[in-house]
């Protein structure tokens, strides 16, 4: 089995332009988190070890999500300060991994192959380089893929030579890494054009194909679907945070809820939170309250506040096992105050079988979407009329309500 991979990242995204416009098209939001999470999640439970992010475009945004690690694995970049298009950016990466086998990933394409099975074919044919391959009904949009009988790759058909159903090139790659780096090849060069289609039916270059799951963002038509399909397919969050004001309880425009008696329940609160205590393992709140680091109210008001809210909450048969309540100001740049994550950091600290990758944030700010993100959990948004959606939020959700 591989313990390296690599994911290419570093594309434009032209085609989804209009649809996401401020991030890299494999952190298109897709289900409330980046669409690249799906694919790091697969190598984690794959048991990768080590995962190299080959980044160009906004290389920044994925940088930050990511920083060094994901899911306890090690993440490393390998940017491209110019576009060295798909071959370029693979040899790049290639130099800083460690072992003599690694596997390619694209990063706008999700095929849900089996990682076991794939290494086993590469290793049992000694191959230079393993394509994971899948039949579809219509090759026209990726070219065609030919093979021998005994599954040695015979040739490559251009998009517009080919039509009707066959197998395709599924963007996934085995790699010998010590053969790759012997090859003279240029710097910036297509892995597909330049290198594979010239060794076809001359080097040990093989197919593997799998039925699974496939799917490529890289039109809007499927990043739709995928926004649609991706709720079924993975595993439900086991725990949710949620903001208070706008979300549980009315806002009051220009203050604060300063005492109960301006306390209005949102339409449907807190009867909804009993079906979040019913579906959620845990359930937190996580409220920025600067009314009090300003002198608007107490902490003993505030504190009076959330036990009338949690008797209203039980009362209805819901729970809120913890309040996490930041009062400082905007100003101290505070480690507690959404955006960042110091509320998060210690609900798990209280709790310790809290994990952010099966998290879900429920807000209704631009800060909560961040909160979200800077702890990488999935992201909901609230809006109503007097709350529309900011351009910026569909940059971190799809998920809006």
């Amino acid at each position: 089995m591989f313990s390296e991979a690599v994911i290419l990242a570093g594309g434009f995204g032209t085609r989804l332009s209009h649809v996401v416009s401020n991030v890299p098209k494999p952190m298109a939001p897709t289900y409330g988190k980046p669409f690249l999470c799906y694919l790091l999640d697969r190598l984690v439970d794959a048991g990768i070890e080590r995962i190299v992010l080959a980044t160009g475009y906004k290389h920044d945004v994925i940088e930050s999500y990511f920083n060094a690690s994901y899911r306890g694995v090690e993440v490393i970049y390998s940017r491209e300060d110019t576009p060295l298009f798909t071959g370029g950016a693979i040899v790049q990466a290639a130099r800083r991994l460690q072992t003599d086998h690694f596997i390619v990933l694209n990063g706008d394409t999700l095929f849900d192959i089996d990682f076991e099975e794939f290494a086993r074919a590469h290793e049992i044919k000694n191959a230079s380089i393993t394509l994971a391959l899948r039949a579809v009904e219509d090759t026209s949009r990726y070219g065609a893929v030919t093979c021998t009988d005994d599954g040695r790759i015979a040739a490559f058909n251009e998009k517009e030579a080919s039509a009707g159903s066959g197998v395709i090139n599924g963007g996934i790659y085995a790699i010998n890494r010590t053969w790759l780096l012997s090859q003279e090849l240029p710097t910036k060069f297509s892995f597909e054009k330049e290198l594979l289609q010239p060794l076809a039916g001359k080097e040990a270059i093989y197919g593997k194909c799998f039925e699974t799951y496939f799917i490529d963002i890289g039109v809007p038509e499927d990043y739709d679907r995928a926004r649609r399909e991706f709720a079924s397919m993975f595993p439900a969050d086991e725990f949710l945070f949620v903001d208070r004001d706008g979300v549980l309880n009315r806002h009051i425009l220009g203050d604060y809820v300063r005492s109960w008696a301006q306390w209005e329940w949102l339409p449907g609160m807190p009867q909804r939170l009993a079906e979040w205590g019913a579906h959620y393992k845990r359930v937190f709140l996580v409220t920025n309250q600067q009314g009090v680091g300003k002198g608007r109210m107490s902490a003993a008001d505030l504190a009076d506040i959330h036990r009338h809210m949690l008797e209203d909450i039980e009362a209805a048969g819901g729970r809120i096992d913890n309040v996490y309540v930041c009062t400082d100001l905007e100003s101290a740049n505070s480690p507690f105050r959404k955006p960042a994550i110091g509320m998060a950091l210690q609900a798990q600290r209280d709790f310790p079988e809290v994990d952010f990758h099966r998290s879900i944030m429920i807000g209704d700010s631009f800060s909560d979407m961040l909160f979200a993100r800077n702890a990488q959990m999935r992201a909901l948004y609230i809006t109503t009329k007097e709350n529309p959606v900011p351009e910026e939020v569909r940059d971190i959700t799809d998920l809006i309500l």
